[in-house]
């Protein structure tokens, strides 16, 4: 191996200790790493210039190399080791990985321009969220891609109502009608911005139909406390770091209701022990509120900061159980993961959020105000805590008059 590879991989090491990856992870990784090396040097092609698809024919050669080897094919998951190795190195080599797609015609050009402007005007001067701008920025190279390469580069302006129901016909089925209308609305977003900057001549947004959708026409799932009392106590029995972590995590969607990304970035600062309280940045709102410790939060909290959160830098509280340790980006699997493991089968979505209409059904009930609910889970007006009440199925039938007379037909 040459002295450069051989640096490279030295370097690679360096970089995967730093992130706390273990020994044996990361000889691994640096292992499949250097037999890249060398397949790159049999074939003369500069580590600077590899694309996606050369990773991917040097996975199907490696699995075919284990296969004359060992005699059989290797596990399903096997090729995630090579292959995570791999990106590490290609990021260190290249500075990011995947690498940013190139033109390869006229088509291409326009529609990385149109999409590299769009991106800094919504969060320049619209001033999106991460995860708003990342949908509409997929929408919009999915949309683009396909008219220009259906039309041509000169489609834009002579884009018609008829591209746009022939889109939405596409992109419609097998999608329920909340999915069809989040596509319109991004759709309609990119429109307006073409239409903006006069690329198109007239303005289309108009004429994306989508499906209407009413106030409170559907009940989400919701936990009874004896739900939640088994979700918990089968959590509790799990003392490995992960099991550790998603108790405290699910203390938490019990007893406040949070959101996950309030969750998710709650930081070791917003924690006071002295005071006994709790900092939540709501991320909707962006106000703080404090609420106090209660205990069970705080004891579970105090477990996983003790025996089950990795050695990191990282200042949110609940970080990834496998380097490298950086915070957690989604809880959905792992609150999935335990409301099965106790035997709970909600009727529809099982994620977090219905922990949340739990906890403000379970206010309810208990007569607290509608307005001390609205600021518990960070609601700046009434009208926001309305849908989380509507799941009071069984109280508003308690009160229900029955009217006498016949029965009223349509």
């Amino acid at each position: 191996m040459p002295n450069t590879d051989c640096e490279l991989i030295s370097e690679l090491r360096s970089v995967l200790t730093s992130q706390r990856y273990s020994p044996v992870v990361a000889g691994n990784y640096c292992a499949y790493a250097r037999g890249f090396l060398d397949y790159l040097a049999r074939r003369s092609i500069p580590i600077a210039e590899v694309t996606e698809a050369q990773v991917g024919y040097y996975l199907h050669h490696a699995i075919t190399m284990f296969r004359k080897r060992h005699g059989r094919p290797p596990g399903p998951c096997w090729h995630s080791i090579p292959r995570s190795g791999i990106h590490a190195l290609l990021r260190l080599a290249q500075g990011r990985w995947p690498p940013a797609p190139k033109a390869t015609c006229a088509a291409d050009t326009l529609r990385f321009t149109i999409c590299d402007e769009y991106e800094i005007w919504l969060r320049e001067e619209r001033g999106l969220a991460e995860r708003s701008i990342y949908a509409l920025m997929w929408e919009g190279r999915n949309f683009l891609t396909w008219q220009l390469d259906r039309c041509g580069v000169d489609s834009l302006v002579e884009m018609s109502v008829g591209d746009i129901d022939r889109y939405m016909d596409m992109r419609s089925p097998h999608q329920t009608r909340k999915s069809v209308k989040d596509v319109a609305e991004r759709l309609r977003s990119l429109l307006r911005y073409l239409h903006r900057t006069r690329r198109t001549a007239i303005d289309l947004s108009p004429h994306v139909i989508a499906p209407l959708l009413y106030a409170y026409e559907g009940v989400p799932s919701i936990l009874e406390r004896d739900q939640i009392a088994a979700v918990l106590e089968t959590a509790s029995k799990d003392t490995t770091p992960i099991g550790l972590r998603d108790q405290a995590i699910l203390q938490l969607l019990a007893t406040y209701g949070l959101r996950s990304g309030e969750i998710r970035n709650l930081k070791i600062e917003d924690i006071d022990w002295r005071t006994e309280s709790i900092r939540i940045l709501h991320t909707k709102t962006r106000a703080c509120s404090y609420l106090p410790l209660m205990a069970p939060v705080g004891e579970a909290i105090l477990s996983y900061l003790r025996s089950g959160r990795p050695q990191t830098d990282a200042r949110e509280v609940f970080v990834r159980t496998r380097a490298p340790y950086g915070r957690l980006r989604v809880l959905h699997s792992a609150v999935f993961r335990r409301i099965r493991d106790a035997g709970v089968k909600p009727p529809g979505k099982c994620g977090p959020h219905i922990f949340r209409h739990a906890r403000a059904v379970e206010m309810l009930r208990a007569s607290v105000p509608q307005k001390v609910i609205g600021d518990m889970l960070g609601h700046r007006s009434t009208e926001s805590t309305a849908p989380y009440l509507k799941l009071a199925t069984e109280d508003l039938r308690a009160i229900a008059l029955d009217v006498p007379g016949s029965e009223v037909l349509s």
